[in-house]
């Protein structure tokens, strides 16, 4: 069959409802499993990987094993490369169902790792490797993700469509620090730390099988197809955008570190933070973070659409003024180590969060051409997560012990608040010329 003709048909017709609905699906479950794998790595390496895979360095283990979340961050700039390459060559589909299947097959390695105690210094590398190789494909998902829900959208939807990329992230946080709940309610210390924390990463693996099966049974994006009708692909992506975009990739990148901070050192943190430095119930913490992450959702879905109608920077930044606001406020109520207090912080923190990740997914796509629109957003979300987030759970660890106070931590964060509200006021109106219509973007 001659693709190029069945992609050209796809481009000139209006896709159905029921399209709309499995593209939508397609792009949300693979972002949600994503953050599902990546808090549930932060999650057990807080809790779990610091002894029975770090255990040999002592008191330096848990900063290391925090710091192991990072192999995941390195690697992302080089998955979304090789993702962004086959998005922009090939289709945006293709590469959607590759990172897919990487990221299943590092889950269900995690899963059946064997300790530090049963096959030696082996162990923690592997666990490192497995780490890195869902970094490549988180370096290649989000950016087919968020592309794949926008460049199906009306013009006057793009924000709404764009936020089942953003919702992953905190779908993903509802998940795993619901399956770690339950988990731990329902087993015993032994038994958790024997077997128990490993089920999350083999509930991952049915996870992509369904999102799999799902991303096969739809349809190349239509703006991609006229792309592919018109043979205009890139040859070279990453050449191209680099040559002529590479501004905007760095304000891009430098727009999205302090979400990335806040969300992945912050709430990421918090469950190593309150159970091992204040002495919390961890049961308790993982529930009022779940509850955190259904506030996250709600404001990404707000973020998204309210940017339909106010524009993609005034509601991120509306979203960053918030959270430097509450960076002091959220550790003087999280170090009284009262659960109500501790709720309180993260649920304001989780507006914040929302506010400035909602519209995301629209503006990165408005900033960019179709040809290289996939390595082109998929860059500046690569690096802004190892600049951003990357070693920030080791990083605030450091910052504890260091300087005894979580005020430390607040002042980083408001430091890279910062940086995304100088990167969104950097940005020009003529900047966002990916569409046609690109008012809603300024």
């Amino acid at each position: 069959m001659d693709t190029t003709s069945t992609s050209a048909t796809a481009a000139h017709r209006s896709p159905t409802p029921n399209e709309l609905v499995k593209v939508r699906f397609a792009s949300g479950i693979g972002s949600t499993i994503e953050w599902y794998l990546s808090f549930a790595y932060i999650s057990a390496a807080g809790l779990i990987f610091s002894e029975q895979y770090f255990g040999a360095l002592g008191p330096n283990a848990l900063i290391v094993s925090l710091g192991s979340v990072a192999a995941s961050f390195i690697a992302s700039p080089l998955g979304g490369i090789l993702a962004g390459h086959v998005g922009d060559r090939y289709g945006r589909k293709s590469a959607l169902i590759g990172t897919l299947v990487v990221m299943g097959l590092a889950s269900l390695g995690m899963g059946l790792l064997p300790t530090y105690e049963q096959i030696g210094l082996i162990a923690p590398l592997l666990l490192v490797i497995f780490r890195f190789l869902q970094g490549l494909s988180t370096g290649g998902e989000w950016g087919g993700a968020a592309l794949m829900s926008v460049e199906y959208a009306p013009p006057n939807k793009r924000g709404l469509y764009g936020i089942f990329s953003q919702i992953g992230t905190p779908a993903g946080l509802v998940l795993s620090t619901g399956v770690f709940f339950l988990l731990q309610t329902m087993t015993s210390p032994e038994q958790f730390e024997s077997w128990g924390w490993r089920v999350p990463f083999f509930v991952s693996v049915a996870l992509v099988l369904v999102g799999l099966k799902v991303r096969t049974s739809i349809s190349e994006s239509p703006v991609f197809a006229e792309v592919q009708q018109a043979h205009a692909e890139a040859a070279m992506p990453l050449a191209e955008a680099v040559h002529g975009h590479s501004r905007k990739m760095v304000l891009a990148g430098g727009s999205f570190v302090a979400n990335i901070l806040a969300g992945y050192l912050v709430i990421g943190y918090m469950l190593s933070y309150t159970t091992n430095n204040l002495g919390m119930d961890s049961s308790a913490v993982l529930f009022t973070l779940m509850l955190a992450a259904l506030v996250w959702i709600v404001s990404t879905v707000l973020g998204g659409s309210w940017s339909d109608r106010f524009g993609r920077r005034p509601i991120m930044t509306a979203g960053y003024v918030l959270m430097a606001a509450w960076a002091v406020p959220l550790f003087l109520l999280v170090d009284t180590a009262n659960m109500g207090a501790f709720a309180l912080a993260v649920f304001v923190l989780a507006i914040a969060l929302g506010l400035s990740y909602g519209p995301q997914s629209a503006m990165f796509a408005e900033l960019f051409p179709p040809r290289i629109r996939y390595t082109a957003a998929s860059l500046p979300y690569a690096v802004g997560g190892i600049i951003g987030g990357g070693f920030a759970p080791a990083i605030s660890e450091w910052l504890i012990e260091t300087t005894g106070t979580s005020l430390s931590i607040s002042i980083y964060l408001i430091a890279f608040v910062a940086v995304s509200l100088l990167s969104l006021a950097a940005m020009k109106k003529t900047d966002f010329t990916g569409f046609a219509d690109h008012d809603r973007s300024a």
